[in-house]
């Protein structure tokens, strides 16, 4: 017993010769996954089961494609209040133009194009005139809202044809469509974090940014595109959500910015920028996800959703503080 107590001490310290287990956040996330798809399975039969996930991941998959890039914006230091808006605004162009050109392409495309034009918006007013992003997306989030509320005056588009609304439901290689475009997007989004300066750029803006400055990082030129690919995959999600919804209204996305914001945190990265991973933003999306359909369907009160979400992110920001607090005063064992 004592020999193996002392195998696993170095993990369970988290140090061992001031070398750091970089890893325990994502770690703790897959027991708390695991433990709480047991306890759902068991508590609701055949939770845990391929179809019932199948069935039930139907609605994750447009908050993971936003959570990429409010992954990479929060590693800055910045935030994106306006992306559930401006799948409104998306969804609304989606609708206009397929019903001007009876063709979904074509309105696919316009709806990533205005997605990409509203994160420009964004991204100007925050890395060219230096605007606060909370000010900015709070304030997007209010006029993108408006303006697909006032292009649809109510109304909305629908039926598109079954071509379209298949996708959102097609099965390959055992993942709905929509998971492999995730998939896609996310191992581009890993290797643009991990493998490329960019990415070191990003988590040096977030540490410090007139320090990045004067480094010679293009701080400005890095959040423009941040925020520019937070509105695509804003147009990208809203393509989706439509084809599963089959409809095209100004509410798309409403109330998604606090799903996407508490996975990203939930999920390890940093409120306050500098430290974040995308394995950490999936883990979290994954255990909110779960934790709301388990909530729904074992108490059946939608209304603890909103509660148990915000809760979870009040809980991962504290934790993140005491387990930063603790990691720096604790003395180093380097030599």
């Amino acid at each position: 017993m004592s020999e193996w107590m002392t195998m696993i001490r170095p993990v369970l310290t988290f140090r061992q010769q001031g070398v750091r287990f970089r890893w325990w956040h994502e770690l703790a996330l897959c027991l708390l996954l695991l433990l709480l798809l047991v306890v759902a399975d068991l508590l609701v039969p055949n939770f845990a089961s391929y179809r019932s996930q199948l069935f039930l991941s139907r609605p994750l998959w447009e908050i993971a494609i936003l959570a990429l890039g409010m992954t990479l914006i929060i590693i800055t230091g910045g935030i994106d209040l306006s992306v559930g808006s401006a799948m409104g605004m998306c969804a609304i162009t989606f609708g206009w133009v397929f019903f001007q050109t009876q063709s979904a392409t074509l309105a696919g495309l316009a709806c990533i194009v205005v997605g990409g034009l509203g994160g420009m918006i964004n991204g100007t007013l925050v890395a060219r005139l230096r605007i606060h992003p909370l000010i900015v997306t709070l304030a997007t989030y209010a006029v993108f809202r408006g303006v697909a509320e006032g292009a649809s005056q109510g109304r909305e588009y629908s039926p598109f044809p079954d071509t379209f609304t298949q996708l959102a439901r097609k099965i390959w290689l055992g993942i709905p469509l929509p998971g492999v475009v995730f998939l896609v997007l996310v191992v581009a989004v890993a290797l643009l974090l991990h493998r490329t300066a960019t990415g070191r750029y990003l988590y040096a803006i977030g540490h410090n940014e007139r320090a990045a400055r004067f480094s010679g990082v293009r701080v400005d030129r890095v959040k423009f595109g941040l925020y520019t690919f937070s509105g695509l995959l804003a147009g990208v999600a809203t393509v989706l959500h439509v084809s599963r919804f089959g409809t095209a209204r100004a509410n798309a996305g409403t109330g998604f910015e606090l799903d996407v914001i508490t996975a990203v945190i939930v999920g390890g990265t940093s409120i306050f920028g500098g430290r974040g991973n995308v394995v950490g933003t999936m883990l979290g999306l994954l255990l909110i996800h779960e934790t709301r359909q388990f909530v729904s369907r074992y108490w059946r009160i939608n209304e603890l959703n909103s509660i148990v979400v915000g809760t979870l992110l009040i809980v991962s920001i504290l934790i993140y503080r005491i387990l930063a607090r603790r990691d720096v005063s604790q003395p180093s064992h380097a030599a």
